[in-house]
């Protein structure tokens, strides 16, 4: 297939949630001068079907990727498979000589970031990680605020995230569930994370010591099911989830379920879980930085805690996405306290778009040609990969109880 304009044609494999929504309607709305969408691949033809009549343009579509890259001929690929299947795809993207955008975590394995960075190198395409959080103007003004020196030389981090039993739930429902397709929470969610303290610290993680435990799902149930339709326990379970009032999600999901028997609504409770809903971690910077993190997932809140600390000072933030109570909406606000015991309070208005504005910058900063870049927030294969091998370690750590270091994994020496 040859397009008959100057845009960047871009294929994308993977029409779940995530590939038709962010990737397959809004980033093509987006940049409707820049892009083309020319062609959809995913191995379930009823979920295939759904997204090709909710995306723009008129993609062509198979369930085999050789042949949707062969006949659409992308510049770019766009990667929202399930998270163990991205290495693969990626590498085989980059040998036909084209570039990639994954979906976060690149991938979950070390020895997939490395064959991953080692295609990037022979092939001399591109890969770019979707961080979308890095384009969220809270997160640009703390990068701003450090890099200006403000609180001095940066010392320690506390960065602490909460997810809802609503959204932290879903982990448990889904594919994510298992550590072989997602590598853990600490790889899958905190991927996003530690790329953010990466980026604001401006230093590699040198070593993870962890913990982790699966407190409230899995296992931990009074009663399960295999899933929430039809579950006997409906009435009872505070996890009840009915898919059936999404329409949206029960088109992309429910119907194609009979083709491959993936179920959006799995049980929480299901007892082979073996991913962690309560996590933390301290993690060393090779810049002498000390963090320390942690992230829940069965919580009755939805945001963040995050302060620097510095030799003049520290900065504060609390993000209110969701709450039981009454708190700011569509802003947040930075404490910038000094020593001297002067304050100052900063607020940011979210902007228009998912990830409180996040979601259209960053596709505008991946498809505008030649767009300036002063705060860095465009990340490559190695900004995927510090973050997910930070994941990884902090899995391994976690299984282990030993600290364990960042650099051996990159070079594949551990």
């Amino acid at each position: 297939m040859t397009s008959a304009t100057n845009k960047r044609r871009v294929a994308i494999v993977g029409t779940g949630h995530r590939g038709t929504g962010t990737w397959g309607t809004d980033a093509p709305a987006t940049c409707a001068d820049e892009i083309e969408l020319v062609g959809l691949s995913d191995l379930n033809a009823a979920r295939l079907a759904v997204a090709r009549g909710r995306t723009a343009g008129e993609p062509q579509v198979s369930t085999d990727l050789d042949e949707m890259l062969s006949a659409t001929n992308p510049h770019t690929l766009l990667v929202c498979t399930r998270d163990d299947t991205h290495a693969g795809i990626i590498v085989k993207a980059l040998e036909a000589g084209i570039d990639v955008v994954t979906e976060k975590p690149m991938a979950t394995t070390a020895e997939d970031v490395r064959a991953i960075v080692e295609a990037e190198a022979r092939t001399g395409r591109r890969v770019d990680v979707a961080f979308n959080y890095r384009f969220a103007p809270t997160s640009r003004k703390i990068r701003e605020l450090l890099a200006s020196g403000r609180i001095g030389k940066v010392t320690s981090c506390d960065f602490h995230w909460y997810l809802d039993t609503s959204h932290g739930a879903d982990y448990f429902r889904r594919w994510h569930a298992y550590k072989k397709n997602s590598g853990s929470l600490f790889v899958h969610k905190a991927t996003h994370h530690f790329d953010l303290l990466n980026w604001w610290i401006e230093s590699d993680p040198k070593r993870v010591f962890a913990q982790g435990a699966l407190n409230v799902y899995g296992h931990n149930g009074p009663f399960r099911g295999t899933r929430c339709k039809g579950c006997d326990h409906a009435s009872e379970c505070r996890f009840y989830w009915d898919m059936g009032a999404n329409p949206d999600l029960d088109a992309l999901y429910e119907g194609p379920s009979e083709e491959d028997g993936y179920v959006r609504d799995g049980c929480v409770y299901r007892e082979d879980i073996d991913i962690y809903d309560t996590m933390s971690a301290t993690l060393e910077y090779e810049n002498g930085v000390q963090v320390s993190y942690s992230l829940n997932a069965a919580m009755p809140i939805e945001g963040y805690h995050l302060a620097f600390n510095g030799t003049h000072g520290r900065i504060e933030v609390r993000m209110y996405e969701k709450q039981a109570f009454d708190a700011p909406s569509g802003q947040d606000e930075i404490l910038v306290l000094g020593t001297d015991r002067s304050v100052e309070r900063i607020v940011v208005e979210h902007g228009p778009g998912g990830h409180f504005g996040g979601d259209p910058l960053l596709h505008r900063a991946l498809f505008t040609p030649e767009k300036d870049d002063p705060a860095g927030q465009r990340a490559g294969s190695r900004a995927g990969a510090l973050s997910v091998l930070t994941g990884v370690a902090a899995t391994r750590s976690a299984e282990t109880g030993q600290p364990v270091e960042i650099a051996p994994l990159l070079a594949g020496t551990a």
